[in-house]
């Protein structure tokens, strides 16, 4: 099993390398099929095989939706057709590729995992997966996809409080990734600026004694946080909270955009334009 284990390690590196994400996701299914506690890099594999051939069509259908909205607005009701079902097309190849990656979490990987961290890792992924299929899902298909994304990241949280450090950047990312759920997902920016800013100040508490290599994906994901913040309490300044809930949260940082899903893959950061009327950053 470990001759196939790391053939397959082998080939999903060169499916990555030739940006052939379909066959690198392939290779890694076949070692989370093994049922064994998967290595910090092929955790991270799966997760950026997975994040690449989900990341194309979510792409495809916030361009999709953006050309839909401008036909409405002329009155083309043929072209809007057109695009209602070429857009549907990409809605069933990003609910098979969610289904696929949820069924491997729930039964290889999390029962596979021995630690806090691995345990943290796919819950947040769980979380993830189920937050992209709430974004275009609609009616009580949105409902149930949004309430098992809530509870994926409500498991992770309670096991990341535990065991692992404020400091600890998959943690952060976990704090990232549910505010954004709670901002866009559930419309409650007070719940999304509270969550971001507890594990900002939580973090920043900690930050003597952050590891040297921990540092840079751990500030990194803190100035995400930051950085949606400032965008999220301009939005609930419009929208009448309180000056002293304000003055309680981060300022004074030049960002034009929010940022979310950040998932460790190899200390990279990959950017993707979010929303293309909010002009927002996702990074992977």
């Amino acid at each position: 099993m470990e001759k196939e284990r790391e053939k397959q390690v082998y080939l999903a590196r060169l499916a990555e390398q030739a940006e052939r994400y379909d066959e690198m996701v392939e290779a890694m299914k076949t070692i989370s099929k093994m049922d064994v506690e998967l290595t910090v890099e092929e955790r991270n594999l799966v997760s950026v095989g997975y994040k690449n051939v989900i990341g194309a069509r979510r792409a495809s259908w916030r361009i999709l939706s953006s050309i839909e909205q401008k036909e409405e607005s002329k009155g083309h009701e043929q072209n809007v057709k057109r695009i209602k079902t070429y857009r549907q097309t990409v809605e069933d190849e990003l609910t098979k590729i969610c289904g696929d990656i949820l069924s491997v979490i729930d039964e290889h990987l999390v029962p596979s995992s021995t630690t806090g961290e691995s345990t943290v890792f796919y819950y947040k992924m769980k979380g993830d997966y189920y937050r992209y299929l709430a974004e275009f899902k609609a009616g009580d298909d949105r409902k149930e996809a949004a309430d098992q994304s809530l509870k994926a990241y409500e498991a992770a949280t309670a096991t990341a409080s535990s065991d692992l450090a404020p400091t600890h950047p998959i943690r952060l990312g976990l704090a990232l990734n549910f505010s954004v759920f709670y901002y866009e997902i559930l419309n409650s920016p007070e719940r999304a600026c509270h969550l971001a800013k507890q594990a900002f100040d939580e973090a920043i508490a900690e930050l003597d004694s952050l590891s040297e290599e921990s540092y840079k994906d751990s500030t990194l994901i803190m100035q995400l946080l930051r950085d949606n913040l400032t965008l999220w309490t301009s939005d609930l300044e419009e929208g009448g909270m309180s000056d002293e809930m304000l003055q309680s949260f981060p300022s004074k940082f030049a960002s034009l955009w929010f940022a979310d899903d950040y998932d460790l893959e190899l200390g990279d950061v990959v950017e993707e334009t979010n929303h293309c009327d909010a002009g927002s950053l996702e990074t992977c």
